[in-house]
């Protein structure tokens, strides 16, 4: 059977030394959901946090909503964002380009 061109893509990313997270795929279908707004890449720091397990390097997507519940839950010391993209019709736009990948 055939691979999808997003199996091929995340085969070439892997190749390329691109890093998977726990939490969404590189390629999740919430990334082109109409109201995902922005990507973060983090990390769990605490045995407490809403999200993932301490140690974790998670990516999610989020909607305006979300992106301000992971602002709360960093100033709260649960995770400590390390790369923020606003996504735009599926599209990552990164706030620097030394941001992780």
């Amino acid at each position: 059977m055939g691979k999808t061109i997003g199996e091929m893509m995340e085969e070439m990313r892997i190749r390329a030394g691109a890093m998977e997270y726990k939490g969404h795929e590189y390629l999740d279908l919430n990334r082109f959901a109409e109201d995902t707004r922005h990507m973060i890449i983090f990390d769990v720091k605490s045995d407490d946090s809403p999200w993932g397990f301490k140690g974790d390097r998670m990516r999610l997507y989020l909607n305006d909503t979300g992106y301000g519940k992971a602002k709360e839950f960093q100033d709260q010391g649960y995770i400590q964002i390390r790369s923020h993209a606003r996504v735009i019709a599926g599209n990552l736009h990164y706030d620097s380009r030394s941001q992780e990948r």
